[in-house]
């Protein structure tokens, strides 16, 4: 993987970060993560306008650069690259929630005539039921099996709904150590799942 040559320094320090990163080094990961996460929450809060939303995002945004890091080649820096990878994920974001809304004001029949908002009822059937809480419990068996730390936020976050302020509160931690661990903690969830379905996929 060769450099540009006409990378700035700051793009040169990246790329040196890069290639130790993908070398393993976890310290490499953590000064990437530090030296932009504040400019893209800031990137993505302009586009999706939710603090709580921005930060998951910005979490979101990490992980899935450092997910394919590999994949990065070095026409063009780092910055525009993990830049690109959060427009993106906000697109997507924003794209999935719109497909969520509709305007009741604007259902009308094939005569112009108003009709009332049909809405799918929310109730699951009772084999959709017991899908779900299956799979709930087994998520929940996974989550008990993290660190006590990492399954504390994972808990407040995704199964009491939390936000980081709360969580900051209810833990008694500053709002920075709560964002780092909880990015760690989502990190670490995401493996312990690939492996698990991973070995699923081998058993057929």
């Amino acid at each position: 993987m060769e450099i540009n040559v006409n990378f700035s320094e700051n793009a040169k320090n990246d790329f040196n970060l890069v290639v130790r990163a993908k070398n393993g080094e976890q310290k490499a990961y953590a000064d990437l993560m530090q030296r932009y996460k504040e400019s893209i929450y800031f990137m993505v809060l302009k586009m999706v306008n939710n603090k709580d939303d921005a930060q998951d995002l910005t979490v979101e945004t990490f992980g899935k650069a450092f997910q394919k890091l590999d994949k990065y080649q070095p026409e063009f820096a780092f910055s525009t690259w993990l830049f690109r990878i959060a427009t993106n994920n906000c697109i997507d974001f924003i794209r999935k929630k719109k497909l969520n809304t509709l305007s009741i004001d604007r259902l009308v029949d094939e005569e112009g005539n108003n009709q009332p908002l049909q809405i799918k009822s929310d109730t699951l059937n009772p084999e959709e039921s017991s899908i779900k809480k299956q799979q709930a419990s087994e998520l929940k068996m996974i989550v008990e099996g993290l660190p006590q730390r990492y399954r504390n936020l994972i808990m407040l976050r995704y199964f009491e709904e939390l936000s980081y302020d709360e969580i900051a509160k209810e833990l008694d931690l500053p709002l920075g150590t709560v964002k780092a661990q909880l990015f760690r903690a989502r990190d670490l969830l995401s493996n312990v799942l690939n492996r698990r379905r991973k070995d699923i996929n081998s058993d057929f």
